[in-house]
């Protein structure tokens, strides 16, 4: 694939690992969320993440061809409104990715494995050029959390349900998944009025 410059995809996109997740960083400017393998079938919070982010706007399912993937798809579709989510799917391609000496239980290619242009073409029509993706400009720091009290002080658990609540979010959340779910949620100028900065 030529050099081609990134898409500007203003959808969330699902897929399982960090690896699919770079490949991706590779064609398009995208908030994208990881799986973590079938980790997000024990992960509240991630799962309250997405149904989330569903709301706000579609988000792009995009998980390997094989097996595991189509549990994982599974598993989100069960959890998501149709009208929430948007299906892409690979081709199945046997192979083995760059990375790995063995190819994979089923023997074929996953997201990280396809060619750059399949993955630019199958997400051109879902550009917008003119959005600006909220996680990619939010400034939000775990300094600002930290500053705020929602980490590092006694009550902060406390004040980070208090937060979440306000977002729909659930209590309990780590001032990490608290930090990564606010940095999409809402600008930086939102998140001071909610903390009365």
């Amino acid at each position: 694939m030529s050099e081609q410059r990134l898409l500007n995809i203003p959808y969330t996109i699902i897929v399982e690992g960090k690896y699919d997740r770079l490949k991706l960083l590779s064609v398009c400017k995208a908030h994208i969320i990881t799986t973590d393998g079938f980790g997000v079938f024990k992960n509240r919070e991630k799962m309250s993440l997405i149904r989330k982010l569903s709301e706000a706007r579609p988000i792009i399912m995009l998980t390997d061809s094989d097996g595991a993937g189509k549990l994982i798809r599974s598993h989100i579709t069960s959890a998501i409104p149709a009208d929430r989510l948007i299906q892409l799917y690979i081709p199945k391609i046997k192979g083995v990715e760059k990375r790995k000496n063995t190819p994979s239980a089923e023997g074929t290619l996953g997201v990280e494995g396809m060619e750059k242009e399949l993955l630019y073409r199958m997400l051109l029509p879902f550009e917008d050029e003119n959005t600006v993706i909220k996680s990619l400009e939010n400034p939000l720091s775990k300094t600002d959390l930290y500053t705020d009290g929602l980490t590092g002080g006694n009550e902060s658990a406390k004040k980070r349900d208090e937060l979440a609540k306000k977002l729909g979010l659930p209590s309990g959340m780590t001032a990490n998944a608290l930090l990564a779910a606010l940095r999409i949620l809402i600008s930086y100028e939102e998140y001071l009025t909610l903390v009365g900065r």
